[in-house]
């Protein structure tokens, strides 16, 4: 018998990698995206309700998008990532005008109530800042009952950090809020530099895409460009990092990683700012680290459901 498809929320701030992720996870039968969550990051908070509005809408899901923070805890907000993304969000496209509204409830009332609602059946995936989520556990204080787990697309536990020498630009965006969100007792599953360091994609695969799936694989292709371009110019290599679709293929695949279980401590504040810092004596809940990946593998998966892509959204109709 085919196991349920596991329920999920995406926090996203949209993003190229964050669509790579999104149109995987709704292609995913393994998964049942039951709403999206957006937040500053990438882009601006409305860019980024904008854009989750509209990649659900490629897909044909009929879904939820929460708006959520615009801005980070305690900090000032840091400059999108435009130069990564573009200044829309999806490379040099233009902004789009998605058909349908947010959800009028913000991000962290509508995980809740979605969450209380299927009690320890919702996996919560923020491949973005953690603002929201540290706000619903202010909003919801018992929320971590009612959560299933938490798969972060953030950190460098063990490697380097790609915002500073020791900082994830997920983290380092919001790093009260991280700390907030480790420190809490629920499952953290943390994605991190290191292992999304190591998944690459080139212009070839999603070209792959494209042919697969003219419409869905054609919209990821002429993005990813705008993302290697960004990667060449960092790494010397015609290949992007495939950050947030590792995190939700994790969900999907877990026995592509290698995982370390130890207690995660967030630095938010001097010269390590958003350094998440690995602490076996703390008396805080273990978080479980990916600290190694089957890359080609993931690779593969995440290239062969998303090639499905047009499929399952013609399924909708």
């Amino acid at each position: 018998m085919t196991a349920e498809p596991q329920k999920l929320i995406i926090d996203t701030d949209p993003g190229i990698d964050d669509a790579m992720a999104i149109h995987y996870a709704l292609a995913e039968l393994q998964l049942e995206l039951v709403g999206l969550t957006s937040i500053f990051g990438n882009v601006f908070v409305d860019q980024a309700t904008r854009n989750a509005l509209c990649l659900a809408e490629m897909a044909g899901a009929d879904i939820p998008v929460a708006e959520g923070a615009a801005a980070p805890l305690v900090q000032p907000l840091n400059p999108p990532s435009h130069h990564v993304h573009g200044p829309e969000g999806f490379g040099n496209l233009p902004a789009a005008s998605p058909a349908a509204q947010a959800d009028p409830r913000p991000a962290w009332q509508f995980i809740s109530e979605s969450c209380r609602a299927a009690k320890g059946e919702i996996t919560l995936c923020p491949v973005g800042p953690l603002t929201n989520i540290a706000r619903l556990l202010d909003y919801d204080p018992d929320i971590t009952g009612f959560v299933k787990k938490l798969v972060i697309m953030g950190g460098a536990a063990w490697c380097g950090g790609n915002v500073s020498a020791v900082a994830e630009a997920n983290i380092w965006n919001d790093p009260h809020a991280a700390e907030a969100v480790f420190a809490a007792d629920w499952q953290v599953e943390m994605v991190g530099l290191d292992v999304t360091s190591q998944i690459k994609c080139e212009r070839s695969d999603f070209a792959r895409l494209a042919g697969a799936a003219p419409e869905i694989g054609s919209f990821l292709a002429e993005i990813a460009d705008f993302y290697i371009d960004f990667y060449h110019g960092r790494l010397g290599e015609e290949v992007c990092l495939m950050h947030d679709p590792a995190a939700v293929l994790s969900i999907v695949r877990p026995d592509f990683f290698d995982w370390k279980e130890v207690p995660i401590e967030v630095i938010t504040s001097g010269a390590e700012i958003g350094r998440t810092l690995p602490q076996p004596e703390a008396s805080r809940r273990p978080a479980r680290i990916a600290v190694g990946v089957d890359a080609p593998a993931v690779r593969e998966h995440f290239l062969a459901i998303t090639a499905t892509a047009d499929q399952q959204a013609a399924a909708r109709d």
